[in-house]
């Protein structure tokens, strides 16, 4: 059968998603419990592979296996396995035409700036500090011009093994409460590294470093080598993956929001 998983995690005790040799990562926590839980080897795929220390509220994992569980089964017991910065929300029987990355439609990040002159304490990792009072009004004016389909070179890492670094941002939406400023970006899928490279080219022209502009110039340089500031990973949270709706998945859409 194959089972699909909602997860969470908190991506600062971890190397990122990816399994590494020698290193501690979520896809192999996970593997190490969930194939107790089966009593044979499991091997999962996700549907967005995140960097060392970027969380998520959001994420879907599938995996087929041969062993015989109930749903709750697989939940209780893979959490009963992992460390507690993991834990699996819901699994469900899915159809074999199901993949978590290849079935997506669309993805959602958050990325979450603290603007005060105040360092956190409490939620120190989980947000983004910027000391400067920001710009809002000029950082929507730049994040208009990356919605839309466009090659975004100059936003993806330069080691993104990407075949196209063509993309489709359906929205990008930046909202303000009290100190905090959330920047929500919803497109069919993401390069490496892309969504910090946004953040950090907006937080530039928050801080009023660059005019509005400054987003579609480096757009259109298409290097990354001409681009802004990679932003921290503190604040990101991949939040939602869109799937056809024949799929039945639980919602899984929970921005965090302080």
């Amino acid at each position: 059968m194959r089972i699909a998983l909602g997860i969470e995690y908190d991506g600062r005790d971890f190397s990122g998603w990816q399994r590494q040799a020698g290193t501690r990562t979520v896809q192999a926590c996970l593997e190490q419990a969930l194939s107790k839980v089966a009593a044979v080897p499991v091997s999962l795929v996700c549907a967005g592979r995140t960097d060392a220390g970027v969380h998520a509220v959001g994420q879907i994992a599938h995996f087929d296996t041969p062993s015989l569980r109930s749903e709750r089964s697989w939940v209780l017991g893979a959490n009963a396995n992992l460390p507690e910065a993991i834990s699996v929300q819901w699994a469900i029987e899915v159809d074999e035409s199901f993949h978590a990355r290849f079935s997506a439609i669309s993805r959602r990040y958050r990325y979450v700036i603290l603007s005060r002159w105040v360092r956190p304490g409490l939620l120190r990792g989980k947000v983004t500090w910027v000391h400067a009072e920001l710009d809002i009004d000029a950082m929507r004016e730049a994040a208009a011009h990356l919605v839309g389909r466009h090659d975004f070179s100059s936003y993806r890492a330069l080691a993104c093994q990407a075949k196209s670094p063509v993309r489709t941002v359906h929205r990008i939406e930046l909202t303000r409460e009290d100190d905090f400023i959330y920047l929500d970006i919803h497109a069919n899928a993401f390069l490496h590294h892309m969504v910090r490279n946004i953040a950090g080219v907006l937080i530039g022209i928050g801080k009023r470093e660059h005019g509005p502009d400054w987003s579609r110039e480096i757009l259109e340089y298409r290097d990354r080598t001409r681009g802004g500031v990679t932003a921290p990973a503190d604040g990101l949270y991949f939040v939602h993956v869109e799937y056809p709706p024949e799929h039945s998945l639980p919602q899984t859409q929970r921005a965090p929001r302080f």
